[in-house]
């Protein structure tokens, strides 16, 4: 998922502002400028470009201004439309065409002492999807602040200049613009807003369509997956106290109560990420005397195997991302053989399809970056693809075979809605090895 999970690998005193990511994000460390006419007509059809190198997921100085990613040449704002070729020819580019590109506006706090890093990894990946699929879009990757008040200035610009808008990606700047009356444009949220499936929440604007990655719906999925499995099973909720694993935690027991499924939950102390060994040990004795069915571990990678050696491997556990740590980062061996967790396809499934045909990340070193960052990298691909659609066809339903899951999306009919079902993954052999993708829950 985010060496432990987004707690460690992000620093900075951002708590709670990605908390909506699949990767924990709630240790010490997590996530304007004027904006340049982007309304351009290529006179001519791009020349060809090379098939993109490996991006580097790491920060990047940017220039303290808006950059684009294609030709500065100006026209009239085009509406959001699907350009239609000459009848009886074959398919011609939008410059050939005469139509004036769909213009996207990438918004992220890439100065972010905090959220930079992430920013960057997400940036990467939206542009190695648009490389792919550039023909009739030109992108701006658009500085944000963190804050709700930067976000706003920043979002309340670019709208003026984009047709569709990718962004933000703090959790408080995704609040802030959700609950204002600025969202006309199609704008794709990269987090979740505070408050969401509580009672009273506001509603979404109709043009706004949440994508992020989230930890509490990975459990959902992961106790429909279970019920599946273990009919009738009575759950056991391990946790360890940190802000995600709570929710982690009350997200699963809440999807395993609405199954009319009994659960039991405990949480166990834990000094510097490692759980104690006395209460292991009270958990042991309990275990014991009153067999679950099964084990729901709302902790991390190493917290699980510690978990893992202590009850044993009789009992099926499950989990989410967080107890993938990425490959070549776990030294749980065998010991973690049969534990059953969801993931999304980039981590777990390389031979995808989709992931196959984008290039991989690298971190500075030239090794590949953090399980937390490749999570956003490919988060950054399928933002890209989401927007496309929803540019070509603005009022519609479909369904992308996507590097973070499976994805539904309606949009522009009412509401918008967005379904993500993640990979189901075993751990064999001390490695991950994909299943056949679980029930929606």
């Amino acid at each position: 998922m985010l060496a432990k999970s987004v707690k460690v690998l992000l620093v900075g005193g951002a708590v709670g502002i990605l908390s909506a990511c699949s990767t924990p994000c709630d240790a010490p460390g997590r996530l304007c400028a004027p904006i340049s006419s982007i309304t351009s007509t290529p006179t001519a059809p791009p020349a060809p470009r090379p098939a993109p190198a490996p991006v580097r997921a790491e920060p990047q100085e940017e220039p303290a201004q808006t950059f684009r990613v294609d030709s500065p040449d100006t026209a009239a704002p085009p509406s959001i439309a699907s350009p239609v070729a000459a009848p009886d020819s074959a398919p011609l580019s939008g410059a050939a065409r005469g139509v004036a590109p769909i213009r996207i506006g990438l918004l992220l706090p890439l100065r972010s002492e905090a959220l930079g890093q992430a920013a960057a990894a997400l940036r990467d990946g939206f542009l190695a999807a648009y490389e792919r699929d550039r023909d009739g879009f030109v992108v701006s990757v658009i500085e944000s602040g963190e804050t709700a008040q930067d976000a706003l200035a920043s979002y309340a610009q670019a709208q003026e200049q984009q047709d569709i808008l990718v962004g933000p990606l703090a959790r408080s700047a995704v609040t802030a613009v959700a609950a204002s009356a600025l969202v006309r444009k199609p704008t794709i949220a990269l987090n979740h807003p505070d408050g969401r499936g509580k009672p009273g929440e506001t509603a979404l604007p109709p043009a706004m369509l949440v994508i992020g990655l989230s930890i509490e719906d990975e459990a959902r999925q992961a106790a429909a997956w279970a019920a599946a499995e273990q009919p009738g099973a009575r759950a056991l909720i391990v946790s360890a106290g940190a802000p995600w694993q709570r929710r982690s935690a009350a997200a699963f027991a809440a999807q395993w109560q609405r199954l009319g499924l009994p659960a039991d939950s405990v949480e166990l102390g834990a000094l510097n990420g490692y759980l104690a060994d006395a209460e292991l040990v009270q958990l042991r004795a309990r275990v014991q005397n009153t067999p679950p069915g099964l084990l729901f571990a709302a902790l991390d990678a190493d917290q699980a195997l510690q978990l893992r050696v202590a009850l044993g491997n009789e009992l099926p556990l499950y989990g989410t991302s967080s107890l993938n740590p990425g490959a070549g980062r776990g030294e749980g061996g065998a010991a973690m053989d049969g534990v059953r967790l969801l993931d999304l396809p980039w981590q777990v499934q390389r031979d995808h399809p989709a992931v196959m045909v984008y290039p991989q990340p690298l971190a500075g070193d030239g090794r590949r970056p953090s399980a937390d960052m490749e999570r956003l990298y490919a988060l950054g691909i399928d933002a890209f693809r989401v927007a496309r659609e929803i540019a070509l066809h603005p009022a519609s339903r479909f369904r992308l075979d996507g590097v973070t899951g499976k994805l539904s999306v309606s949009f522009g009919q009412g509401a918008a809605s967005f379904e993500r079902v993640e990979q189901g993954a075993v751990y064999r052999n001390g490695a991950l090895a994909p299943l056949a993708a679980p029930e929606a829950p």
